[in-house]
């Protein structure tokens, strides 16, 4: 099996609870492709006393067949046991596990459990029973339960208020790689790209595993994009419709939420969301939250409002790309993307697409302006000033514990990025208009977040820190 890249205090903790002289309920939950199930193989493939997969869109009566099968297989029964309902399925894998040797630690791995739960279905339930009436009572039984619908495992799992309340004894959530976990994925496949090559790659699908393992290390960036997204049969030109209907219920309304945050590259408050799509608050409030747990949406606050006007920013990558260029796109027989990518649209892309790598490698850009012992608060400002023409907007302020506040701005270029008079008067009337109406008093440190650096000039001392491209590549501490 491919060795796996990162994980490791993932990877501890499910050792620890296989290891553990007591019955364990450990949940894996993550986004579709993050590599749940190729975590818990890895560790565990050949070993299962029972291992069972939820189908997508099936119903109770086909679940149960399967899993009447599945258990016939495992425990080498003449005939396959006849269930009609969740209650009798568990108790059958409780004769199962029942048969082995008391000594012996049992293996269930059950994945896709949301998939399981099916409309009208007791699964929960039987669920709860088959843990709290049994497992739980002896000290051999190590359950482990994965599930790409994270809304559902948080739900059903994660805070059950009812039988299964501080039943789960860990909880492993899987998120996408950071930079540096790519690069390193990349490298272990013998990939020779560059930093700034990693970086556009990222652009385009995030810190997926399972999409960097469709690249074609041999060719070009574009190429893969040209490939993957734009050819007939790209494996991933239909992904977006089968990602949300496999993550959520009701996928319209989620699908209409990030529509939405793609059209506003600064991001929506919750208010603003609430008046553009008219979904009821407590309903959104829900979706909001499951989409933050999914790694689709990151939610900040406005700088000095910790709790109140919190800006909902869509951070998925592939999700961007897709709604941006590929959504509409006939598919080509010809290159589409090798011809495009140099385009004045794809490059402004580009940067915004940067400064959201920026947002979600917030822990890299504090280590390198040494800020992992300081108590910080991240945030991002906007002028309330309608008379302000300019649109006023700071994405990324670091309010620092020792009473200073790094000015964060991004820029993306080929090249050490040069600071031209018109930049710096522009960055100094953005300070003066942040001082004005936060009424701050506390020093504001210019901080700019490069591909390659600034380049020495006589305005570029209006520089107080720089992070590079290679900062953001550093592992997460």
């Amino acid at each position: 099996m491919e060795k796996i890249i990162g994980r490791e205090k993932e990877m501890a903790e499910v050792r620890k609870c296989y290891g553990s002289n007591r019955s364990e309920f450990v949940i894996v939950y993550g986004r579709r492709r993050i590599g749940k199930t190729f975590l818990v193989n890895s560790m565990f493939v050949g070993k299962y006393d029972f291992y069972f997969t939820g189908m997508h869109k099936v119903e109770a009566e086909r679940q149960l067949r399967k899993f009447a099968l599945t258990l016939q297989e495992y425990g080498k029964w003449p005939f396959p046991p006849e269930l009609n309902d969740w209650f009798d399925a568990f108790r059958a894998l409780q004769t199962l596990l029942s048969a082995k040797p008391r000594k012996r630690r049992k293996l269930v791995f059950i994945d896709e459990m949301p998939w399981i739960d099916t409309e009208g279905s007791d699964f929960v339930a039987a669920l709860e029973d088959f843990w709290n009436g049994w497992a739980a009572q002896r000290d051999d039984i190590c359950l482990i339960a994965c599930g790409s619908a994270t809304a559902w495992m948080t739900d059903h799992l994660v805070e059950n208020q009812g039988g299964l309340h501080n039943r789960i004894t860990s909880k492993i959530y899987l998120r996408p790689f950071c930079l540096a976990e790519c690069e390193q994925y990349l490298r272990s496949h013998s990939c020779l790209w560059d930093r700034y090559q990693i970086l556009q790659c990222y652009m385009y699908m995030g810190g997926v595993p399972f999409y960097l393992s469709l690249l074609d290390y041999q060719k070009s960036i574009a190429q893969n994009v040209d490939q993957l997204f734009f050819q007939a049969g790209g494996m991933l030109s239909k992904e977006f419709d089968e990602l949300y209907g496999a993550l959520f219920q009701g996928a319209d309304s989620y699908i209409q939420l990030v529509r939405l945050l793609a059209e506003r590259q600064d991001g929506m408050t919750r208010q603003e969301l609430l008046d553009r799509t008219g979904i009821q608050g407590r309903r959104l409030t829900t979706m909001l939250a499951n989409l933050e747990s999914s790694d689709f949406i990151i939610g900040y606050s406005r700088f000095g409002s910790k709790k109140k006007g919190i800006i909902y920013r869509l951070k998925d990558f592939y999700t961007l790309f897709y709604l941006r260029f590929i959504e509409g796109v006939r598919t080509q027989s010809e290159p589409y993307w090798v011809f495009k990518v140099n385009r004045a649209e794809v490059l402004s892309w580009q940067g915004f697409s940067f400064e959201l790598i920026c947002l979600t490698h917030l822990n890299q850009i504090k280590q390198r302006l040494g800020l992992t012992a300081i108590q910080t608060y991240a945030s991002s400002w906007r002028s309330s000033k309608t008379a302000d023409s300019t649109g006023t907007q700071i994405d990324l302020l670091i309010d620092r514990a020792d009473r200073m506040i790094n000015l964060c701005e991004a820029k993306f270029s080929i090249q050490p990025y040069t600071i031209t008079r018109e930049y710096a008067d522009k960055l100094r009337m953005r300070i003066a208009i942040f001082n004005q109406e936060t009424k701050n008093r506390r020093p504001l440190l210019p901080t700019m977040i490069t591909t390659y650096g600034v380049l020495p000039s006589v305005n570029s001392g209006i520089v107080q820190a720089e992070v590079t491209m290679d900062h953001l590549f550093a592992p997460t501490v």
